[in-house]
């Protein structure tokens, strides 16, 4: 994924959250509707915690398969902090990220699935 530094390339144009669903919907305003759940986005939280400090230092976050998320605040004009019933609330989804994950959340929520395989983890609690 490219980085934050780069400009805004699609802002979105409406943000709801469907708390008993777990899901976070997303228009953009190139036409790209997005339904993130709240799980992906918990475990690709571009947080230190899961991204690490540098690279090659992202963690793989298991049990966090009925993770919901609480709240989602604006970040002045370029993201949304969102607040997730395990407490975490500390990543800033900038636009950019926000968009590159819905855009390819297929493939990334397959190298999650891959990594928790790999290392004997699981999605559950």
């Amino acid at each position: 994924m490219k980085s934050d530094a780069e400009p805004t390339r699609n802002m979105p144009t409406e943000i709801r959250l469907k708390s008993a669903e777990k899901i976070l919907e997303v228009d953009f305003d190139d036409g790209f509707q997005a339904a993130l759940p709240a799980e992906l986005l918990r475990v690709e939280s571009p947080s230190a915690e899961v991204q690490g400090h540098g690279s090659g230092q992202k963690k793989t976050l298991p049990g966090r398969r009925h993770v919901g998320i609480m709240n989602v605040e604006p970040v002045g004009n370029y993201a949304i902090k969102i607040s997730f019933d395990d407490m975490h609330d500390t990543g800033i989804f900038s636009w950019n990220y926000l968009y590159e994950l819905a855009r390819d959340q297929e493939t990334v929520w397959q190298d999650y699935l891959d990594r928790l395989e790999e290392q004997g983890l699981s999605r559950d609690p």
